[in-house]
């Protein structure tokens, strides 16, 4: 009963009084539970075991900075196998132009590439790339780029036709804690799923028969180091896992870390089972065509036959001034693009030196900047379609191929 005359204070709420115990325990919790449900995986490959470890498929893959003796082989094997089948063609058949075919990373940016692509094919002067390497969005394009013209209408329809919805779909926040990604990437596996058919596998596998290659780097997060994938080995292997294997590399090489899930792929060392962790190419190289302690000059045994590599970067390479926010995310953002441009300008200047020292043309297009249409958000359609439409329209009216890196000299001096 209240005394008469008096007024008793009104207590708060209990639910919005300060629970500084309650806070601390909410935040044990939740670090325990990182710690117990975030996703499992199997053994690791020991550091000294990693360049024996061998997928489900043996031989398909090598380790640029471990064995390059690997890729060696491959392009020897390749050699003969080009040989005896033009052999198979009668006494007319003479070995093509070798040309070279790089598509470099860039996520929704894949669609000028692809657009370029397609209008290059429409101009009729395309060559037939003897071997073709991709990284992350040009490890989508490489086996339809690699194919040939006839699989244009699936590189307008990936590029043209997708949304964000059709890549991936968001996780809540706490999987920046309890998970191993910010979103889920089971659409864009449908996607690959729906393009990389037995059909396209059968076609690659025809292919590597004539001694062409296709190849599609990782980054082995465990190891912290690319590896390159031999996709015409996959496919010519004939087995049963071929399939499966083939799409998730596909997939690994897309899966930008901490935005998308790693693709874990098992292998064994000496008959103990290991996983392994693979995760976007682009964290090591943004584009590729071979390392430098390889040398092309001892398989190019026809004479006087031109060399040419063909290097698409899915990016803009001109300055990005943008006036940055003091705020975390922001920063730690526009670091990142400034590293991956960085990165990217790197690996071109790689491609033309080693191109210049074993006596390999050149060529190289990227996103000029006079295309300025405005990207709402990741993964926009109508952006992806403006872009598409540019590389087309670039191949097919003008000359998008540079003959030097941006800001290389020149009058470079001869080549070593």
């Amino acid at each position: 009963m209240r005394p008469h005359g008096r007024r008793v204070p009104k207590r708060a709420p209990v639910a919005h009084r300060p629970k500084p115990l309650a806070l601390l325990l909410t935040i044990l919790l939740t670090a325990a539970l990182a710690g117990c449900i975030t996703p499992g995986r199997g053994a690791a490959v020991p550091d000294e075991l990693t360049a024996q470890a061998q997928p489900v498929i043996p031989n398909v893959r090598y380790w640029p900075t471990r064995d390059p003796d690997v890729l060696v082989r491959a392009a020897a094997a390749s050699v003969e196998r080009e040989k005896a089948w033009l052999a198979s063609q009668g006494p007319g058949a003479h070995p093509e132009p070798i040309t070279f075919l790089a598509v470099s990373g860039g996520a929704e940016e894949g669609a000028f590439g692809a657009g370029l692509l397609v209008g290059w094919s429409e101009t009729g002067t395309r060559p037939e790339f003897r071997a073709v390497t991709g990284i992350s969005t040009g490890a989508l394009i490489a086996p339809f780029a690699f194919l040939g013209p006839r699989y244009d209408p699936v590189l307008e329809a990936t590029y043209t036709e997708v949304s964000r919805r059709d890549i991936f779909r968001r996780r809540a926040i706490t999987a920046a804690v309890l998970d191993d990604a910010m979103a889920d990437t089971a659409p864009l596996a449908a996607l690959i799923d729906r393009y990389v058919t037995p059909e396209v596998l059968d076609e690659i596998a025809a292919e590597y028969a004539k001694g062409r290659l296709l190849f599609v780097g990782t980054t082995d997060l465990d190891a912290r180091e690319p590896v390159i994938w031999d996709m015409t080995a996959i496919a010519a292997s004939r087995d049963p896992h071929a399939l499966e294997l083939f799409r998730k590399v596909m997939l690994a090489s897309a899966s930008i870390p901490g935005a998308f899930p790693p693709v874990m792929i098992d292998v064994t060392v000496d008959g103990r089972r290991y996983q392994e962790m693979h995760v976007d190419g682009g964290v090591a190289h943004q584009v590729f065509l071979y390392p430098s302690s390889f040398r092309l000059t001892p398989f190019v045994w026809a004479p006087d036959r031109p060399r040419t590599v063909y290097v698409i970067r899915n990016a803009r390479l001109d300055p990005d001034w943008s006036r940055i926010d003091r705020r975390t995310l922001t920063i730690a953002g526009r670091s990142v693009g400034a590293l991956i441009h960085s990165q990217g300008m790197g690996d071109l200047t790689q491609i033309y030196l080693l191109a210049r020292r074993d006596g390999v043309d050149f060529k190289l297009a990227y996103i000029p900047p006079s295309f300025d249409v405005p990207k709402r958000t990741d993964f926009d359609t109508e952006y992806m379609r403006a872009l598409f439409a540019y590389g087309h329209d670039l191949a097919r009216t003008g000359d998008p191929w540079h003959d030097l890196p941006p800001d290389y000299p020149v009058s470079p001096s001869p080549a070593p």
